[in-house]
């Protein structure tokens, strides 16, 4: 929940004028396509979308409800978000979860809701640091992606999967290039056996400018969903920049 209509302007007008930049040519490139978006609050889409208009950066939303219309009052229907040119929307992320309430089943819905209105969900989840201190990550991953996983290969392949560890979200700490690839290790054995290995998972853990290569050169990390990093120009087309080396290479 970061913005204004001023403030935006300008982290638009900094991150187009920074996309001329040669190092990220790869961006949406057929040969070694790596994608980059942003994730504004709804409100912003319209401008946004005037913004981001002939420039390779995709844009979606941070939320998406499981309803495709009704009585709903304040949720937002996926197909509401393709009207702006949105590409994807978040599901199931840890402030969702936490203070929403949001359970791992309704999750998988609203996933289902945004593969069924052409989008791609980008599914969110990690532990707390109590389930990391008790040896609980990867069984709590399990069971949050458990109704994901079982929405089937064809669904799986539509997605991208992002873990979070809420410990490591704003707080400054980021998990190791090896905590964070143990995490993606085990996703991606999951999602083999679901019969979908090629599924992007991202890392989204206070990733920085400083710490986007050596994460992005761990094998079964695919990138970063990146949060207060994304509020600067500079740091976001440098992380962007890590991604297209990584991709590169």
């Amino acid at each position: 929940m970061n913005g204004s209509l001023d403030a935006n302007a300008a982290l638009l007008d900094g991150l187009r004028a920074g996309l001329a930049d040669p190092h990220l040519a790869l961006l949406n490139n057929a040969q070694a396509p790596v994608v980059a978006g942003v994730a504004p609050p709804a409100l912003y889409l319209p401008q946004i979308q005037a913004a981001l208009a002939n420039t390779p950066l995709w844009w979606g939303a941070q939320d998406a409800s499981e309803h495709q219309a009704g009585a709903y009052t304040g949720d937002l229907a996926a197909a509401m978000l393709t009207d702006f040119g949105c590409r994807f929307a978040l599901v199931g992320h840890s402030e969702r979860r936490a203070g929403h309430a949001e359970t791992n089943e309704q999750v998988a819905r609203k996933a289902s809701a945004v593969l069924q209105a052409g989008l791609t969900p980008v599914v969110c989840f990690g532990e707390t640091l109590a389930q990391r201190e008790s040896g609980q990550t990867l069984e709590v991953i399990a069971e949050q992606l458990q109704p994901v996983l079982a929405l089937g290969a064809q669904a799986l392949n539509g997605m991208v999967l992002a873990y979070e560890p809420v410990w490591a979200i704003g707080t400054g700490k980021t998990a190791t290039p090896e905590q964070a690839q143990e995490v993606h290790a085990a996703v991606r054995q999951q999602l083999q056996e679901a019969g979908a290995p090629a599924v992007s998972v991202l890392y989204g853990g206070s990733v920085k400018a400083d710490n986007a290569a050596e994460l992005f050169a761990m094998p079964d990390i695919d990138g970063g969903l990146i949060g207060g990093a994304a509020l600067d120009a500079n740091q976001f087309l440098a992380i962007m920049r890590a991604a297209c080396a990584a991709a590169a290479s």
